[in-house]
């Protein structure tokens, strides 16, 4: 039987934050070795898209998340109120979880209403569509390290089911406390794009896409890439660095030690 032959989908508006690497020119500079990452590093963005109430309570994992998430649309051209999205992460906010592990079990009658709030794993997908008034599809994926391969596959399907553009948005933050011995996630990064089922003039790639058995990670390029590879988001590194450099490459990642996502990509500007 042959393969099905699976659309081409285009990639609009690459979003990057890292406090290193505070925003997509930054990012991209320093991925294509032309740039170096700010010193010191930049304290977590203030998302616009938020109220300023809303903004001093959100947490981090919100914070870098909507940031790069209005960036990703803005550059799109595109209204985010009618974007679906996907939002992936691969532990959530681990330093709420710690405090919400340390009061339950020392003063559980002084748990934050407000840190449980933010504690379940789409916060920032809800936050997101309630800043923004989006009513279209939302989704929160969770993969462990492959959360952003998982989120991609998962944007990819919408897009070429649906036959419309999708948000994809990753974020991982800084594990703290017990958790950290068992879970490792240093510093913040979030990243963000947008699948589209057809090119505009936006676009920045297009994008060929198939299922294959287990492959291995690509190593990634740059110093400034291999200075984050210790967050949670890691494997939304080399198809950013690719981005960046704006060469056709094809990059494997993977979903488990048995099946593989692989991207051909290649710069349309």
């Amino acid at each position: 039987m042959n393969a099905v032959k699976l659309p081409t989908l285009y990639i609009e508006g690459p979003a990057l934050w890292a406090s290193t690497l505070p925003g997509w020119e930054v990012a991209r500079a320093a991925f294509r070795g032309e740039g170096a990452p700010v010193d010191p590093p930049a304290k977590r963005p203030s998302p616009q898209v938020l109220p300023p109430a809303e903004r001093r309570r959100a947490p981090d994992s919100v914070a870098i998340a909507l940031e790069v998430a209005a960036a990703a649309v803005a550059a799109s051209g595109r209204r985010a109120e009618d974007l679906p999205c996907v939002f992936a992460s691969a532990h959530g906010d681990l330093a709420i979880n710690d405090y919400m592990c340390a009061t339950l079990a020392s003063q559980p009658t002084m748990l934050s209403p407000t840190k449980f709030h933010n504690s379940v794993h789409n916060a920032a997908v809800g936050y997101w569509t309630i800043a923004t008034g989006c009513q279209a599809a939302s989704n929160s994926v969770s993969a462990f390290t492959s959360s952003f391969a998982a989120g991609l596959l998962e944007a990819a399907i919408e897009c070429a089911t649906d036959d419309e553009a999708v948000l994809l948005t990753g974020f991982d933050v800084q594990s703290v406390g017990p958790l950290a011995s068992a879970v490792i996630s240093d510093g913040m990064l979030a990243a963000a794009l947008v699948l589209a089922p057809s090119a505009t003039p936006q676009t920045v790639a297009s994008l060929d896409w198939e299922l294959v058995r287990g492959a291995p990670a690509p190593s990634l390029r740059s110093d400034a890439a291999r200075a984050l590879a210790r967050n949670g988001l890691a494997d939304a590194l080399p198809l950013f660095e690719a981005l960046a450099r704006g060469e056709a490459t094809t990059l494997d990642m993977p979903l488990s030690g048995h099946q593989t996502l692989r991207l051909r990509l290649a710069p349309t500007r």
